[in-house]
């Protein structure tokens, strides 16, 4: 709550339609605010599939050369988001900031009448979350979070799977994500312009520090963390896989093994819902089992979800000498993933054209990362986190 203030709240009152409709064939022109690695990547999808890119926004120079030279001739750049926002003919943004940007620059373009392609995590509180649904929800605007395996086939058929009963009643659900990843947090001068007070925006504020921009996902003032950052996306897949909603509580334990970093790179919650438990374990010090993967135990068989598919194994039943399954493991089903690496991009294209819901909306995107958020409570605050009545902490 400490971060909202009476602009943003002036936001949430009802805004205006998009400037233009776009027919069948047009080709949307959009613009990208911060043109770090991500958003370029972002950028280069929306190009390939037809979009046009007409301005550029960062705070820092050396992204904002790289974007221009990845962009059309003629893309005009910005140092102020806001001045991007009034560009004429934008029919959508794509927000790949920082996350504790997030908030201010969904409000700031749906103010503008823009539809918004908005990197994940959604906010940096649940309180925040509230704040942005409600935005949205008051607005005529099209808003898709980027949580792609929403739009991934092969997990939209492992749902279908589930929704089937072939898993049985599900009890328990781990969702892992290993990489042996460093990052050295260096002091050093940056190569290059960075406007500062920009970056930090609604962050505290404080002398710069070229580590805090080198790697700000390991600061508090500007992200949730790792737990936030990948718990987004896989916390999602196991509330849409179950059919729940956020979790009922959350503790969890971690460690910082980065000098000079304040967020935990290796770390273990554990949620609580009303049908099962689920745990989200991530460790930066191993490629054991490298990248991420989520496993759904049910009574009837266990689901292996991957970023090369989903496994069906048979499950033993109920046994005096449960051991003695351990050899005879039977494979249902293998499904591996088939989809393009775009088809989230395009299905909010689609979606800007028709005017229907994304594949992840806004209320989705709030209940994926109200666990994280339950978990990083429960971690600096040493205790069980709980959800109240109101969507809040407790």
């Amino acid at each position: 709550m400490s971060h909202w203030n009476r602009r943003d709240l002036l936001r949430t009152a009802p805004l205006v339609l998009s400037s233009s409709v776009l027919g069948a064939n047009d080709r949307p022109a959009y613009g990208l605010i911060a043109c770090g690695s991500r958003g370029r990547w972002l950028s280069s999808s929306f190009q390939k599939l037809g979009a046009q890119c007409a301005a550029l926004c960062d705070v820092y120079e050396p992204n904002l050369e790289i974007a221009r030279s990845q962009s059309p001739s003629g893309v005009k750049t910005y140092g102020d988001y806001n001045d991007l926002l009034a560009h004429k003919g934008l029919d959508f943004v794509v927000i790949a900031s920082p996350d504790h940007q997030h908030r201010p620059m969904l409000l700031a373009a749906l103010a503008a009448g823009k539809d918004v392609y908005q990197e994940k995590p959604l906010s940096m509180s649940l309180e925040e979350s509230q704040l942005m649904v409600r935005a949205v929800r008051q607005s005529k605007q099209v808003v898709q979070i980027g949580m792609q395996r929403r739009s991934m086939d092969f997990i939209r058929q492992a749902k279908q799977v589930i929704d089937d009963g072939r898993l049985g009643k599900v009890s328990m659900v781990k969702a892992l994500w290993d990489w042996h990843f460093n990052m050295p947090l260096s002091n050093s001068p940056l190569e290059g312009k960075l406007d500062w007070d920009r970056f930090l925006g609604p962050a505290p504020q404080r002398a710069l520090e070229p580590r805090r921009f080198r790697w700000w996902r390991g600061f508090w003032d500007y992200s949730g963390g790792n737990i936030t950052d990948q718990g987004t996306h896989l916390m999602d897949v196991v509330q849409w896989m179950t059919g729940s909603g956020a979790p009922r509580s959350a503790v969890c334990g971690g460690r910082v093994h980065l000098e000079d970093c304040e967020v935990p790179n290796v770390f273990s919650a554990v949620f609580e819902y009303p049908e099962f438990i689920a745990t989200w374990t991530l460790n930066y010090r191993t490629t054991q089992q490298f990248d991420w993967s989520i496993t759904f135990q049910g009574e009837l068989a266990t689901m292996v979800m991957d970023r090369h598919g989903y496994r069906l194994i048979k499950d033993g039943g109920l046994s005096p000498q449960p051991w003695a399954w351990k050899d005879k493991e039977e494979l249902l089903a293998q499904v591996p993933d088939t989809g393009k690496a775009e088809a989230h991009q395009q299905n909010f294209l689609d979606c800007i054209r028709s005017r229907k819901e994304p594949n992840c909306p806004i209320e989705v995107a709030a209940a994926a990362v109200a666990g994280p958020h339950m978990a990083n409570l429960a971690l600096r605050q040493e205790r069980k986190v709980k959800l109240g009545q109101d969507g809040l902490p407790v």
